[in-house]
């Protein structure tokens, strides 16, 4: 009995950590490294969701794992549109933003896991080189209190 409770929460523990590497992998791509818009800003709705978002593009079975979130910009504008009919609207929406000069981005999703990756060292290192070590560097160029 022991036992077999150990094992499930052993199992429960690893399926949450495994559906929130899926989450994130998920939800990362469309926004992570878009510009931030301050509330403050005077700017339309369109142009607010668009520019803070991005799609991703891909196939229907890219579709079905994320969950129709790579069309993140259609979800934006219209929440409570069907998923399935996401993928017909983005080419819509996409010629709209073009004549009303809105940009509107798109991309691969390994170029915008690479975005999210360049995004978050830039965020959390400030800009710093990420193969220097502090120690090493502390120690060739000594600070005056140190």
């Amino acid at each position: 009995m022991c036992r077999a409770y150990h094992m499930a929460c052993c199992l429960r523990k690893a399926l949450f950590r495994l559906f929130g590497f899926y989450m994130g992998m998920v939800f990362a791509p469309n926004h992570k490294g878009m510009p931030l818009v301050p509330r403050s800003a005077t700017i339309d709705f369109l142009r607010r969701q668009v520019m803070m978002s991005r799609n991703i593009r891909g196939s229907r079975m890219l579709d079905t794992a994320m969950g129709g979130l790579n069309y993140q910009l259609q979800h934006h504008l219209f929440p409570s549109m069907p998923r399935p009919h996401l993928r017909h609207a983005a080419p819509l929406i996409a010629a709209y933003c073009r004549e009303y000069e809105v940009p509107y981005t798109e991309t691969e999703l390994l170029a915008s896991y690479a975005i999210v990756v360049r995004y978050i060292n830039r965020v959390g290192l400030g800009e710093r080189d990420v193969f220097t070590c502090p120690l090493a560097e502390q120690r060739l160029h000594p600070t005056p209190n140190g």
